[in-house]
């Protein structure tokens, strides 16, 4: 006797019906593993250039006083004017000339009995930007010509630093590849893609050699300064994560 296909499929759940009854349930299960590559190298490279910083930053000031605000902050201002002009003579152009201090404060008589105000001292202070090296120590001479009886705090810069810092990394990416592919050859393992990448530099600028005498006062004005940049060396430091084949 030939069944119909919806026979066939009564007859399929009765006799499913009649095992699960005499057997038991059938027994179903299902896995899921997940897999992950997690196995990493990283590697530390450093790439080191060494330049000749080409613009020199001098701050100079002057401090006067007078018996009154006014008198202390004329003969101040008077002074600041003389050094500012003779910087600008040298070339120096007024963008790179800023006043980075301005102060008048009362002078007090601490000896007497009762505390009075016996003047005032007013302060002024400049920083000045100089791109041609070769004007640095003119830049010095003029102010204390001019009045300047502060000099300090001479730094040098570096005005393309991204170029000099590219150079670097250059060279610290090209160290961190050649020590893992070295590390990789010597102990048996395959290198696959960069997973990550990272990067520290030496912001600071420090003169390998500054040599620096200013004259100040009456009896010193004809000691000519010499400020020497010497060089810099620019440090960057690269860390690389090579995911393991």
């Amino acid at each position: 006797m030939k069944l119909s296909a919806g026979g066939v499929v009564i007859v399929f759940f009765v006799s499913l019906f009649a095992f699960v009854k005499l057997v038991g349930p059938i027994p179903f299960s299902m896995q899921s593993i997940t897999t992950q590559k997690t196995d990493f190298f990283t590697v530390t490279g450093v790439g080191k250039t060494t330049v000749t910083p080409d613009v020199a930053v001098i701050n100079v000031g002057v401090t006067s006083q007078g018996t009154t605000v006014k008198i202390a902050q004329k003969e101040l201002n008077t002074k600041m004017d003389a050094i500012t002009k003779s910087i600008k003579q040298l070339g120096v152009d007024a963008k790179d000339i800023k006043t980075s201090n301005y102060s008048i404060n009362p002078r007090y008589d601490y000896q007497s009995s009762t505390q009075r105000i016996i003047g005032f001292d007013a302060n002024s202070s400049l920083t000045i930007k100089v791109r041609d090296m070769d004007k640095a120590n003119d830049v010095v001479d003029a102010s204390t010509a001019s009045g300047a009886n502060q000099v300090g705090g001479i730094s040098f810069e570096v005005d393309d630093r991204m170029k000099a810092e590219n150079e670097a990394r250059t060279l610290a990416v090209d160290n961190a590849k050649y020590k893992a592919e070295l590390a990789a050859k010597t102990t048996g393992f395959t290198l696959g893609k960069i997973v990550n990448y990272s990067e520290g530099t030496d912001n600071a600028i420090r003169p390998m050699m500054a040599v620096k005498t200013m004259a100040l006062g009456e009896k010193d004005q004809d000691v000519a300064s010499t400020v020497e940049p010497g060089s810099t060396e620019i440090t960057l430091q690269v860390t690389l994560s090579y995911q393991l084949q």
